[in-house]
């Protein structure tokens, strides 16, 4: 008896100790699908050691802020095209370690059911910061509803319109506040995790939606010298496993789609 009563004592112990000895990684991200996609996998990183932590944020600032203050461990929910621009604006040292999905940009109306009933003069809201915003313009040129000077600038902004035939008015607005003033706007270009959020469907419906081949994957952040972690090195490689496509591919249809 007191040998099992001084196995189980150990046994106890030895689970107190694996505990405690996990390593905890605390990661900033948009609710949809960032966050769902981190829930799907911290399962499978608590059996190598991990705890996973994810903190919930509704803009696109404060992860990156908290990540290059060392706050928080690593941020999910930019493309390298916004990560690039934040780390000259603000002098960070931030870097990409896993691609994950692509979220499809898309336009949305609720005053109209295709791009060609924009009456002229039509009220189009955008996102404020230089890369989305520059997004959406390309997005709209793809579309046929302006022509920019450089179809080769992802940081167009309104001014670097060279044609408008419709006369668009253009509103740059922060951009999580843009599903909430869809109803007051004829047009708006809105983020999928935003869309998502705000129960759009994007591949039903979006207006024009960009294809599979975006460039603009979204990214795990870190700051530089915590790259090489190996807690930082699992959560990348579990974000990027066959279990994690399947996921996205079933819960998205295509809303956001695997670029591993």
């Amino acid at each position: 008896m007191k040998t099992l009563v001084a196995l189980a004592a150990a046994a106890a112990a030895f689970t107190a100790f694996s505990a405690s000895a996990a390593e905890k990684l605390t990661v900033a991200a948009t609710a949809i699908p960032h966050a769902e996609i981190l829930e799907f996998i911290k399962p499978a990183l608590a059996k190598q050691g991990v705890e996973l932590n994810v903190k919930v944020f509704t803009d696109y600032v404060q992860p990156n802020v908290l990540v290059a203050e060392k706050k928080i461990d690593a941020n999910f929910f930019q493309h390298q095209p916004y990560l690039n621009e934040f780390n000259k604006g603000r002098g960070t040292n931030l870097v990409s370690v896993a691609g994950v999905h692509v979220e499809p940009f898309g336009a949305y109306s609720s005053k109209v059911k295709k791009l060609a009933d924009l009456q002229e003069g039509a009220t189009v809201a955008i996102p404020n910061d230089p890369t989305n915003g520059g997004r959406a313009l390309l997005l709209l040129e793809k579309a046929g509803l302006i022509k920019l000077k450089d179809s080769k600038n992802i940081l167009a902004t309104p001014k670097d319109i060279a044609q408008n035939s419709k006369k668009l008015k253009f509103k740059e607005l922060e951009a999580a506040t843009l599903p909430r003033v869809l109803n007051q706007v004829d047009l708006a270009l809105i983020n999928t995790n935003y869309a998502l959020e705000a129960k759009l469907n994007p591949s039903k419906d979006a207006l024009v939606i960009e294809g599979a081949e975006s460039p603009y994957v979204n990214i795990l952040v870190v700051e530089a010298s915590n790259k090489d972690k190996a807690a930082v090195k699992k959560l990348a490689a579990a974000l990027k496993t066959p279990e994690v496509k399947a996921f996205i591919l079933e819960k998205y249809k295509g809303a956001v789609v695997p670029a591993f």
